[in-house]
């Protein structure tokens, strides 16, 4: 007998849902496992237990390696496998990847760049866990143009939604674009830095995360990961040559 997993593993694992994904769906009572409806927490035996997805037979990836996408997101797509209000969703220009891909991390709607997507569940949960450290980097149209003053508070340590924010570190590339690099990801974060400090965000684009960068790829494109930057993107230290 296999390890048990939880449930919610074993959605990203087999490439159907993402982890979040798959909570809502659990708590909504749309999986069943070994015919009985599921609860958020179950573990289940890849090799053993039977999961079934409205209806359909939830079954383990056979043969396939995963996929590891950057895509180049625009405005105006939302970061999210589907949309309740119909809206235009990221999935919408991965479509030729050939496999179900899933969003790591999220770009508001309005916000564009960088945005990794991947059926390696493993993945996705190491980089969104709160103790992952990769920064992301950003470069950060603001109105009026920032003074001395509100460049040091953005700088310094920062409460926002009642939440100690972790150090951002923030320079000017032009006299109102501003590059943040963070090393966590809050809701709107960088808008409500701003928001704080009087200025107001024009544009924000992601062109990083670490050493992944977003480069020359054009504005609605995507490509694959190199085999290099999965390993960094997983933390493992490259074999030194001899």
């Amino acid at each position: 007998m296999a390890e048990k997993i939880r449930l919610q593993k074993y959605f990203t694992d087999c490439g159907v849902l993402s982890r979040r994904a798959a909570e809502v769906e659990i708590l909504a009572g749309r999986v069943l496992v070994n015919g009985r409806v599921a609860s958020l927490g179950d573990k289940v035996d890849a090799d053993s237990d039977m999961v079934e997805y409205r209806g359909v037979r939830v079954l383990p990836k056979q043969g396939a390696e995963h996929r590891y996408i950057m895509l180049h997101k625009p405005r105006g797509y939302v970061t999210t496998a589907s949309d309740e209000k119909g809206r235009k969703t990221v999935l919408d220009l991965v479509s030729g990847v050939g496999c179900r891909v899933y969003p790591v991390g999220r770009l508001d709607m309005d916000s564009e760049g960088l945005l990794l997507l991947t059926d390696d569940g493993e993945l996705t949960n190491r980089l969104t866990h709160p103790r992952h450290t990769i920064p992301k980097i950003y470069h950060v149209t603001v109105s009026p143009a920032p003074t001395k003053e509100q460049l040091l508070t953005l700088a310094s340590p920062m409460v926002i939604d009642g939440y100690a924010l972790q150090p951002v570190g923030v320079r000017t590339l032009d006299t109102d674009t501003l590059e943040m690099t963070l090393y966590e990801g809050r809701n709107r974060q960088i808008r409500k830095m701003c928001r704080a400090v009087g200025l107001t965000v024009k544009r924000l684009r992601r062109v990083a995360i670490g050493e992944v960068t977003l480069s020359s790829l054009p504005v609605g494109r995507w490509r694959e990961l190199t085999a290099d930057e999965v390993a960094y993107l997983y933390g493992r230290k490259e074999t030194e040559k001899e």
